[in-house]
């Protein structure tokens, strides 16, 4: 049974991606910071005949990432697929940005997946390979995003990420995509204080031409296929996942 290890997999896309990833058969282990959240959503697998098992973890803090993939390693073996999805965009205009708010941004949305990379891929590396999926987004791809700019900076810097380990680790067989999200019905999205809230999220469909906002199955769908055999000869690639927004607007 192949193993897959998702951070930020108590809510959202996070979850909808244990859930497709349970459903094809892997063994998922479920991670958060959310613990009520994560282990609601492993016992949810298990009830539907799954393989789950959630950890609690702190993606800003190099120790637990290297404690919690090493317990992991050590019950599983290497992880075949790593999802990097843990992430925060929290709404702070220019003047408010303060060093402490922009760096903890880039500790979770960037600096986390690092950690969980450097701390996976040797196993993967013994093992003969493996798949790494990001998550970046639309506003790190395409778009800026006022009074969000350290998340946007963030989401891009996933991009050079993405593309930097490739190349890096084409060779030992790992393969690392990434997956960029348009507006996606989540907790994140639907904020009214850090995003665009419900009223906000139902207007951007109107210009959207799918005509709807995405789900999180949506992207997990995606995430699941680059971990998949028929993404085999994909490496370095982020794919925006956007209901055609980033090629319908003029």
């Amino acid at each position: 049974m192949k193993t897959v290890l998702i951070t930020g997999a108590g809510i959202g896309i996070g979850k909808a991606t244990a859930h497709a990833f349970a459903k094809d058969g892997y063994r998922v282990i479920v991670t958060d910071v959310l613990v009520d959240e994560g282990n609601a959503v492993a016992e949810d697998i298990k009830r539907a005949g799954g393989s789950a098992e959630f950890h609690a973890l702190d993606v800003t803090s190099t120790d637990q990432t290297n404690a919690v993939i090493a317990a992991v390693e050590t019950s599983s073996g290497a992880i075949d697929t790593l999802v990097c999805n843990a992430g925060i965009a929290h709404k702070v205009p220019l003047d408010d940005l303060s060093d402490e708010k922009w760096d903890h941004t880039f500790d979770i949305d960037l600096k986390g997946m690092m950690r969980a990379v450097r701390a996976a891929v040797p196993k993967m590396k013994e093992a003969g390979g493996g798949s790494i999926v990001c998550l970046s987004s639309i506003m790190g791809v395409a778009y800026g995003w006022d009074e969000h700019v350290h998340y946007s900076a963030a989401k891009s810097g996933v991009i050079g990420l993405v593309r930097g380990l490739a190349v890096e680790l084409a060779a030992s067989g790992i393969r690392v995509n990434g997956v960029a999200p348009g507006y996606v019905r989540t907790a994140q999205a639907l904020s009214e204080v850090h995003s665009l809230g419900h009223v906000g999220l139902q207007a951007a469909a109107e210009f959207i031409p799918m005509g709807r906002v995405g789900e999180p199955d949506d992207i997990a769908d995606v995430i699941l296929f680059l971990a998949s055999k028929a993404a085999r000869y994909m490496t370095g690639q982020v794919i925006a996942v956007d209901g055609g927004l980033l090629v319908g607007r003029y």
